[in-house]
């Protein structure tokens, strides 16, 4: 057994597996556990009940995310200033006023008038990419394709530059990961090249605004002021990175889930008018393989949380994976069970004021593809191996090889 004092949730860790054990030793002896960043970073108290994950994230004034940002690693006085120009990194006031420039393009009203349309891709995105009997990167084929049609439609980006955002998302949020970034460098580069369309993309709107979220922020005024092209850049990014990574990680982690859980995939493919079945499964699969790992929050004043006394500008890291195998929530947490009801899993936070932004259009998303795949091809399984992100921000799968039977 790891001695607590070797627990270890940084990247290269995430990179071999989901550190489930050293998580429930955790929740059981030491759930606000002091942890050691090496390379001269200061160290983090890791939450990980569920219940102080909820109490932290709902506390906006005395746990800040402005201070520090969402980052575990300190960050240079440059990047701080343009993370606080991202909702993620925002407090309130300024989060509340930021967010719903956006909000109504995420309103369960809008996600109902896409669901068709999510339908019409998923089913589509099916029929094209997965032939029965052929080998296929499920990562790369089908989960990537409907989250970049979808948020990129949604944001203005023309189709045929979806691949551009993909590419550049990829090398912003692999960071950390070899395979997908050359480091710090490739990942700033992807940043200007970004940022550099978003220029362009944002002029057009302008002068040719259409019904999209770009020509929302182009337009839009925060406190009588025009957005500044930096602030416009940095929603795009936002919008773009967190819209394709987060469900594409999401569904990855479903389908591989199914492939473990065989009598749960055949309960789905048997039923796939059962909506109250559909959404206590949707529900499971986002706390099985929720896509974020954590949320990073700095105290403005000492404090203390579960005994721990906590100073005035030390971090804590919240999470979410670990809450949501918290046994005091989740009876036979270890086990999936498609029909768990009620499921209070924190796959989207916490709850307060950073509770994410599309959950709904998530959900749909995942229930639209898993039901077109189960419709088509209920039976499948891996071909070889999985292969995890090395991040410790993002709870990707890079590679998963499966092959579809008839």
């Amino acid at each position: 057994m790891i001695p607590t004092g070797e627990i270890d949730l940084l990247e290269d860790t995430w990179a071999r597996e989901v550190p489930h054990e050293q998580f429930t030793r955790l929740r059981r002896e030491d759930p606000v556990h002091w942890h050691e960043v090496p390379g001269g970073h200061e160290g983090f108290y890791a939450v990980t009940r569920h219940a102080d994950v909820k109490a932290v994230s709902r506390d906006p004034e005395l746990w800040s995310t402005e201070l520090g940002s969402f980052m575990i690693r300190d960050q240079s006085p440059e990047s701080l200033e343009s993370l606080r120009l991202v909702l993620l990194g925002m407090d309130a006031p300024r989060h509340s006023r930021y967010r719903a420039l956006v909000s109504a393009g995420f309103t369960p009203r809008v996600v109902r008038r896409l669901a068709a349309r999510i339908g019409e891709r998923a089913a589509a995105l099916v029929e094209s990419a997965v032939t029965p009997g052929r080998d296929l990167d499920f990562v790369a084929e089908v989960a990537a394709r409907l989250p970049i049609q979808t948020i990129c439609e949604m944001v203005g980006v023309p189709a045929g530059d979806e691949l551009l955002v993909f590419d550049w998302s990829n090398r912003m949020a692999g960071g950390q990961d070899p395979e997908l970034s050359a480091g710090k460098q490739d990942s700033d580069l992807a940043a200007a090249e970004i940022y550099a369309y978003c220029d362009a993309l944002a002029a057009e709107r302008r002068a040719r605004p259409r019904e999209d979220i770009l020509s929302t922020l182009v337009h839009a005024e925060v406190d009588g002021d025009r957005l500044t092209q930096h602030e416009i850049n940095m929603f795009f990014v936002l919008l773009c990175v967190a819209g394709n990574e987060t469900t594409r990680n999401l569904l990855s982690h479903t389908v591989l889930a199914l492939v473990d859980h065989p009598v749960a995939r055949a309960e789905l493919a048997a039923a796939p008018h059962d909506e109250l079945l559909w959404n206590s499964a949707t529900e499971e699969f986002l706390r099985w393989g929720g896509s974020i790992h954590n949320f990073r929050r700095t105290a403005t004043r000492d404090t203390v949380l579960r005994g721990r006394r906590i100073a005035a500008g030390q971090k804590v890291v919240t999470y979410y994976t670990s809450a949501n195998r918290d046994g005091e929530v989740f009876g036979d947490p270890f086990t999936f069970d498609i029909r768990r009801t009620p499921n209070e899993h924190l796959a989207f936070g916490g709850g307060g004021p950073h509770f994410c932004l599309g959950a709904g259009l998530a959900r749909t998303q995942i229930k639209a593809l898993i039901r077109e795949l189960l419709r088509r091809h209920p039976d499948f399984g891996l071909t070889g191996e999985v292969r995890r992100l090395r991040s410790d921000f993002i709870n990707g799968i890079k590679h998963l090889p499966v092959r579809f039977g008839a």
